[in-house]
């Protein structure tokens, strides 16, 4: 069966209240791991990413009968997901009194500390050049270089058009090259 028929019965099953509890569970076993790993890329540390995933299925359970099914549900789950990221991200930044600036090396060091990520020396390398880059070429790097998402998908998360999102993916891309080159 077709991805896209697959969330239409799902939808139709999530808005029926004699099967949206089961509908619920089976959502949440088709996009944890998926919406984990972009939140994970966001905030970089387990626990809050695991505390935002549950925030994103709450808030899907909570205003499912508002999703009009003008885009994909896995779109609008993504977009609740990000749109949670970047609110966890704006209110520690507040908290620790930290500027965007101040973000970028904070991630850095919270990937430095991270003891639940194995991996070589290069995989933390290029996670650090990513967390350095500023949050929007983060996000769109992230998703086009782990998750293969198309530019017109990701116009529909963000509201951003595919030419911006294009331009935010080389500029990533040239940072992230530059920043492999000092480190040689």
């Amino acid at each position: 069966m077709e991805k896209n028929l697959d969330d239409t019965l799902l939808v139709e099953r999530l808005r029926d209240s004699s099967s949206c509890r089961a509908a619920f569970g089976d959502m949440i076993k088709l996009y944890t791991e998926p919406l984990y790993r972009q939140i994970r890329r966001m905030v970089q540390s387990h626990d809050d990413a695991n505390d935002l995933l549950q925030n994103t299925f709450l808030k899907a359970w909570q205003n499912i009968e508002n999703f009009r099914g003008d885009a994909k549900l896995s779109t609008w789950l993504y977009k609740i997901a990000i749109n949670e990221s970047l609110s966890h991200l704006e209110k520690e930044r507040k908290r620790q009194g930290l500027s965007i600036d101040d973000e970028e090396s904070h991630l850095v060091n919270l990937i430095e500390a991270d003891k639940d990520i194995d991996g070589d020396e290069l995989a933390r390398q290029l996670r650090e050049a990513i967390a350095s880059l500023p949050e929007k070429q983060r996000l769109v790097f992230n998703m086009r270089y782990y998750d293969d998402m198309k530019y017109e998908k990701m116009s529909e998360i963000l509201g951003t058009s595919v030419g911006a999102l294009k331009a935010s993916y080389h500029l990533a891309v040239k940072k992230i090259e530059q920043f492999f080159s000092t480190v040689d």
